[in-house]
């Protein structure tokens, strides 16, 4: 019989006896195969460049784009459009003469102007509060002092038509990426195709289906604005807290009931973001579908902008703005006031209820008033919009004069220490230069998982026959979405810390999102003329908004505890910044950089009309040339894929780097390509 020896006591065990912890061999850090790609594609550029460029000038085309064109000439109207035309413009036709144009004999709408402002408020006050509406009532009555009141009602129309078919379409899609992974690489790859394609090359193929006016303006307001509300809601449904998922499905809940009383209430916050983001994804194409003649504010801005006029474009530009804020302000608002009763907050319902039955009583009397009096029916006319465009004309030729040699230091700088040099490796290199360089990139910093976005766009934009463009867009969006994060991270850090600032920095980007970029175009090419900078500057002040709200949003949605428990161990703000807060948003910081990279691809096209080139000017000619349709589709398809291969190369880096973070295990031989 053996006897078990005892194991000897810790205390009585050597120090030297213990082994170290296992250290596994670290790999060569990605940032130095970055450097040894970029000195490779240095070495061969500078004895290869200038050769087989595949550079082709903007009036030639290739007979692949010849056959093009001539496909899209092939189609036309048919039953199905035909019928979809038919609902749009029943449903469109019937709110304009209603609120908006003459309905004869009358020489006014069914309901006048006091009657609309007066149902607006109510509104504004029945799903949220006093304070929303009057800012209803004042953004109603701007909209008729300042003579656009016709214009006005036209863009809300189009607007909330669009909206309303892209809540109907997109949310159930973002419930669908939610639960579905597979569902959701499908889908996205969906978004990206309408958010990268340039809106005027969709105008096209929309023209062409369904002609000119509503039905056209409204398709293409919906598919550019259907992409933010399904990414945007879906990455809020999908990011609810495994644990409380987990013990959701301990109490044996099936998925719809998750769905309904977890996953989506917990996410409201994200999916009014969404929501917003759409409405002011709508009304950022206000100018677009005035050049099918759509109805709205586009029209006089459109007119301003032939006739260089800054001011007279500014007036109406502006009160989009502030048909946006409205919005943007409602939405929000009613959300956290059905959350604050949900909770059991809020004032008493009865009572709530009492007041809006008694409210409406003014109402009808308002509305029975502006049916039955002119003055009350259409709104005087007033000089308010042309002492506005006056003094914004002075005010531009001013600023202009005093910051014209700041500006040109500052776009030199930009150009010639980062554009210019970036542009000569891009586009001067041989495109199998470009094309092998690109993709060992791309799998340096996105590991194996970008090999195949990458090898199929890469070869997309070589078979599209339009390679030497794509690189120089590729230069622009790469500067630009660098400027626009930069934007994001200080000043959405900043905002997500502060409401104060919040509240202050909130209106501007929300003026900056949806004031039209062509409206920015005349004193941005006023300081820096018609050159590639112009249009970086373009996309960055359209694409940062978002990107910066977006990061607002995940720096306050991390915890308060987790930001307790890091101030308790005596953390600096900057480490509470950098070490939990940004870390713990990544999601949102990856979300963010997706949507600013879309922001600045779609504002390609804008860029071909101020001096950028490439394929933003070869989509406009060939929108304005039937026989050069073909090119303009294969450009507008270039910049789909050069969106989809920088998304794809991002994604797969920030997942790289999460799994990365989370694992924190020793690696034997770490490679560069995992």
């Amino acid at each position: 019989m053996t006897t078990a020896t005892a194991p000897p006591a810790v205390d009585s065990v050597e120090p030297d006896a213990v082994p170290p912890p296992a250290r596994g061999r670290r790999g060569i850090p990605r940032w130095v195969w970055v450097l040894v790609v970029l000195a490779g594609w240095v070495a061969v550029w500078s004895v290869s460049k200038g050769t087989h460029t595949l550079f082709l000038s903007g009036t030639d085309q290739t007979d692949f784009h010849a056959r093009l064109s001539d496909r899209v000439s092939s189609y036309s109207s048919n039953p199905v459009t035909e019928v979809i035309a038919d609902f749009i413009n029943a449903i469109v036709d019937f709110l304009r003469e209603l609120i908006a144009i003459p309905t004869p004999p009358r020489p006014a709408p069914a309901v006048g102007w006091l009657g609309v402002v007066a149902i607006a408020t109510w509104i504004g006050y029945a799903i949220a509060n006093w304070r929303i509406a009057l800012l209803v009532a004042g953004s109603f009555l701007s909209f008729g002092l300042f003579g656009y009141w016709e214009d006005s009602m036209d863009l809300l129309i189009v607007t909330s038509v669009s909206v309303a078919f892209a809540v109907v379409i997109g949310f159930p899609l973002a419930v669908w990426i939610a639960i579905s992974p597979r569902a959701g690489r499908w889908i996205t790859l969906g978004l990206d195709l309408l958010q990268t394609m340039p809106t005027f090359v969709y105008l096209m193929f929309v023209f062409v289906l369904f002609g000119i006016g509503a039905p056209t303006a409204v398709v293409c307001t919906l598919a550019y604005a259907l992409p933010p509300i399904v990414r945007i809601s879906g990455f809020g449904i999908r990011d609810v807290s495994p644990a409380t998922i987990e013990a959701t499905n301990s109490l044996g809940q099936t998925t719809p009931q998750r769905l309904l009383k977890v996953q989506i209430p917990m996410a409201r916050r994200t999916i009014i973001v969404g929501l917003n983001q759409t409405i002011l994804a709508a009304l950022s194409m206000a100018i677009v579908a005035s050049y099918i003649n759509g109805p709205g504010l586009g029209k006089p801005v459109l007119a301003a902008l032939t006739e260089n006029d800054f001011g007279a474009g500014l007036v109406p530009g502006l009160l989009i703005v502030v048909m946006g804020i409205m919005l943007d302000r409602t939405t929000t608002a009613a959300s956290e006031r059905s959350e604050r009763v949900s909770r059991g907050g809020g004032e008493d319902p009865r009572r709530r209820r009492l007041v809006l039955g008694v409210l409406l009583v003014p109402v009808a009397v308002a509305v029975w008033y502006s049916r039955y009096a002119i003055d009350a029916a259409k709104f005087p006319e007033t000089s308010w919009a042309r002492s506005v465009a006056d003094t914004a004309n002075s005010w531009m030729e001013s600023f202009t004069s005093a910051v014209d040699t700041a500006a040109g230091t500052f776009s030199d700088a930009i150009s010639y220490g980062l554009l210019n040099p970036m542009q000569s490796l891009l586009a001067e290199s041989p495109w199998w230069l470009s094309f092998a360089a690109l993709l060992l990139l791309a799998v340096v910093i996105g590991g194996r998982r970008a090999v195949v976005p990458a090898v199929l766009c890469l070869t997309g934009l070589y078979l599209l026959d339009l390679w030497h463009d794509a690189m120089i867009v590729l230069n622009m969006t790469l500067v630009a979405t660098l400027l626009v994060m930069v934007l994001a991270l200080v000043l959405g850090v900043w905002m997500g810390r502060s409401r104060t600032v919040d509240l202050v920095i909130r209106p501007v980007l929300d003026a900056g999102q949806t004031i039209p970029a062509f409206v920015y175009l005349i004193p941005v090419l006023a300081l820096f003329g018609p050159t590639r900078f112009t249009a970086i500057v373009a996309a960055v002040v359209y694409a940062a908004p978002a990107a910066i709200k977006l990061v607002a949003d995940g720096i306050r949605g991390v915890p308060d505890v987790v930001i307790e428990a890091g101030r308790s161990t005596g953390s600096t703000t900057w480490q509470e910044i950098t070490k939990v807060q940004l870390p713990m948003a990544r999601g949102s910081l990856v979300l963010a950089t997706n949507q600013g990279l879309l922001y600045v691809l779609s504002m390609v096209v804008i860029g071909g009309l101020v001096g950028a080139g490439a394929l933003g000017y070869d989509v406009i000619y060939g929108l304005a040339h039937s026989d050069y349709a073909g090119k303009g589709l294969a450009a507008g398809l270039s910049i789909v894929l050069l969106g989809i291969m920088i998304d794809r190369v991002m994604r797969a880096a920030a997942d790289r780097a999460g799994a990365g973070e989370l694992q924190r295990q020793p690696r034997t031989g770490g490679r560069w390509w995992r």
